[in-house]
C-alpha cells in the first residue's frame, strides 16, 4: 500500500483500539451504524415536510433542491476526506488529530464501531449547517438540507457495507473495489465512498490496470 504522508499502521482484518483513557470520550467515540443513519433520516424527512407543508416554495423546486443537497454532500465528502483526513502530518499534533479522526479507521477497518461520525458531533454539524445555509437561502433551506443529510446517511450505509460484507454481483461491486484500493493499495486515491464522481472530476481515480 502506498502512503503519502498519511498517518497509520498497516491494516488489520480484526480488532478495535482504544482512542481514550476517559470511558466517556472513548464511549462517545464509537456508535451503531443505524444510530446516525435512523437520525439524519427522521430529520431530513422532518424537514422536507415542513418545506412542503409551511413554506411557499413551488412544488417543483423542492425536489431540485434536494438534488442539490445530495450532490452537494457528496463533493463534501470527497474534499473533507481528502484535505482533511488525508492531510499532510506535517507536526506531531497533526498526526494524532489525524489518526484519531481517520487514521484509527485505517489500521482497524474492520471496526464496526468507528465506521461513522459520533452522532453528538454530526448533529452539531448540521445545526451549523443549518444556520450557514438558512442565512444564505431562507427558506430554500428546508428542500436543500434533507438532500445533503440524505447524502450523508447514503454514504454512512455505503461505508458500512463495503466493510461489514462481501461485495455484491452486481453494479455496485465497483464502490466495494474502489474502497478496496483506497485502504489496501493506494491510500492517495479514490477519496469518494459513495460515489465516484469526483475521483474522476479531480483525477484521483487510479487507471483501470491499476484497480486490477
Amino acid at each position: 500500500m502506498e502512503d503519502k504522508g498519511f498517518t497509520t499502521n498497516k491494516p488489520k482484518n480484526s480488532g478495535t483500539k482504544q482512542l481514550f483513557d476517559n470511558p466517556i470520550l472513548e464511549r462517545l467515540s464509537r456508535t451503531h451504524i443505524s444510530i446516525p443513519i435512523s437520525i439524519f433520516v427522521v430529520i431530513s424527512a422532518v424537514l422536507l415536510y415542513y418545506a412542503f407543508r409551511y413554506t411557499t416554495l413551488p412544488g417543483y423546486l423542492i425536489p431540485l433542491l434536494f438534488l442539490g443537497g445530495f450532490l452537494f454532500f457528496t463533493l463534501i465528502e470527497y474534499l473533507v476526506h481528502r484535505f482533511v483526513f488525508h492531510m499532510e502530518p506535517t507536526s506531531n499534533f497533526k498526526k494524532k488529530i489525524q489518526y484519531n479522526m481517520h487514521g484509527v479507521h485505517h489500521e482497524f477497518p474492520k471496526d464496526k464501531d468507528r465506521l461513522a461520525m459520533p452522532p453528538l458531533l454530526s448533529i452539531t454539524l448540521a445545526v451549523i449547517f443549518f444556520v450557514i445555509f438558512y442565512s444564505l437561502m431562507n427558506t430554500k433551506v428546508f428542500g436543500f438540507l434533507p438532500g445533503l443529510l440524505m447524502g450523508y446517511a447514503s454514504y454512512l450505509f455505503v461505508h458500512y457495507i463495503v466493510h461489514a460484507y462481501a461485495p455484491p454481483k452486481n453494479i455496485f461491486k465497483e464502490l466495494w473495489v474502489n474502497h478496496a484500493i483506497h485502504h489496501y493499495k493506494d491510500n492517495s486515491t479514490v477519496f469518494g465512498v459513495s460515489s465516484p464522481l469526483w475521483d474522476y472530476v479531480f483525477g484521483t481515480m487510479p487507471p483501470k490496470k491499476k484497480q486490477a
